[in-house]
């Protein structure tokens, strides 16, 4: 009995211990830790960020309007062109041999014009005797009728021998265009950037002309072929300045401009983007069509403004009872959007209104309230046990660091 007398009375002290121990504790104050930022004041710019392609600013598809076997080919890659020279040879036997076919019809097309011309003149000679006859009345009316009858044939006759000449040179000037079909030349001065074909590979231009040979008349100039959100789009604009990098150079930014902005909408799985096409100096020639850029293009930019990142206008004190904001001072209609920071006075947050105005992905510029360069605005309350931060986790270029509250 004693053993157990003395088990209930260690349970009950150690109950009372840890009452004491809570209430204690709960009486204590809160203690928090606040992860704030400086504000600060700088320059501000907002960007849209885009992927795109590199491609050369104008570029001919060369192809065949005849079919047949590939003769020759002078030129390759990276040749340099000019406009009417020949890059590629088509065999001609074919068609050598259906001009010379033409032109024979053409010969029996004019020698059956000059047969009918000399029947024409006997069927004339014919008509004006029968005439004479018929005046002398020896001859009939009908004799006279079927001889006028013939010399209308023979002047039928001729002007159907004259249509086949026509026809036949028709024939010969088409035979003699497929035949020079047969140079593939260039339509423009640039250079060779694909070539498809080999000697001795066949060529088809049946239902669609067959691709031979790309041709970029410069590569001096470039375009980027970007594709933007339709989020960002509408804050896109011709003449906007932009910067884009490529894998081949990852740590230069590369500059353009804002050349075209294209109506088009293009849409894959329900994402619809635009075409942004920017232009830009490739005098060096350090770029390459198919490159893929990634884009940034300028829409906005402040000089000089008060900055604080994004986050201080989004956070709120997990305390029930907020007070009232200390007023902004009046802003200009449509110049931002009214908001609220968290300053940090003492130990306690205390709210203040702001013109929140120009944003990028991190940092916000404030366009009037009651902040003031050296500010520490709040972000968020820091995890329960964490060691306060050291540094501020802004962007790069605003300072911060951290308070500590009870």
């Amino acid at each position: 009995m004693g053993a157990r007398r003395f088990r209930i009375g260690v349970a009950l002290g150690l109950a009372a211990l840890a009452g004491y121990v809570a209430w204690t504790m709960r009486s204590e104050p809160e203690r928090r830790e606040w992860v704030t930022a400086t504000v600060e004041r700088g320059p501000l710019v907002s960007t849209v960020a885009a992927t795109g392609t590199v491609n050369p600013v104008k570029s001919v598809i060369v192809g065949t309007y005849v079919s047949g076997p590939v003769a020759a080919i002078d030129v390759d890659f990276n040749s340099k062109v000019r406009r009417g020279q020949r890059i590629a040879k088509i065999d001609p036997r074919n068609f050598v041999g259906k001009v010379e076919q033409a032109r024979a019809s053409l010969a029996d097309a004019q020698a059956q014009v000059r047969k009918a011309e000399a029947e024409l003149a006997l069927r004339r000679s014919q008509l004006g005797r029968q005439e004479k006859l018929a005046t002398s009345r020896v001859l009939s009316v009908e004799e006279l009728d079927v001889a006028r009858s013939s010399a209308k044939q023979a002047e039928a006759q001729l002007s159907l021998a004259g249509a086949e000449v026509e026809k036949a040179r028709a024939s010969l000037k088409d035979a003699e265009v497929n035949l020079g079909y047969t140079d593939i030349v260039s339509p423009v001065d640039g250079i060779v950037v694909s070539r498809n074909v080999d000697v001795g590979q066949t060529v088809a231009a049946t239902f669609q002309t067959p691709t031979l040979f790309v041709i970029a008349e410069s590569l001096e100039r470039m375009q980027v072929n970007a594709f933007v959100g339709e989020a960002d789009i509408g804050r896109v604009r011709e003449g906007q300045e932009a910067s884009f990098t490529v894998d081949a150079f990852p740590g230069r930014a590369i500059p353009a401009v804002v050349r075209q902005v294209r109506n088009a909408p293009t849409t894959v799985q329900n994402v619809v983007t635009y075409d942004v096409v920017l232009d830009v100096d490739n005098r060096d020639g350090t770029l390459k069509p198919g490159m893929t850029a990634n884009v940034r293009i300028v829409t906005d930019r402040v000089a000089d403004s008060l900055l604080v990142p994004t986050a201080a206008l989004r956070f709120r004190p997990p305390s029930a009872e907020e007070a009232p904001p200390s007023p902004a001072p009046p802003a200009p209609a449509g110049a931002g959007r009214a908001g609220r920071v968290w300053r940090l006075e003492g130990e306690q947050p205390v709210a203040v209104a702001v013109v929140a105005g120009l944003s990028d992905e991190t940092t916000t510029a404030i366009e009037s309230g009651g902040i003031a360069p050296g500010d520490r605005v709040v972000l968020r309350l820091a995890p329960q046990g964490a060691a306060p931060p050291s540094s501020n986790p802004m962007l790069p270029g605003l300072g911060g660091g951290s308070r500590r509250g009870r």
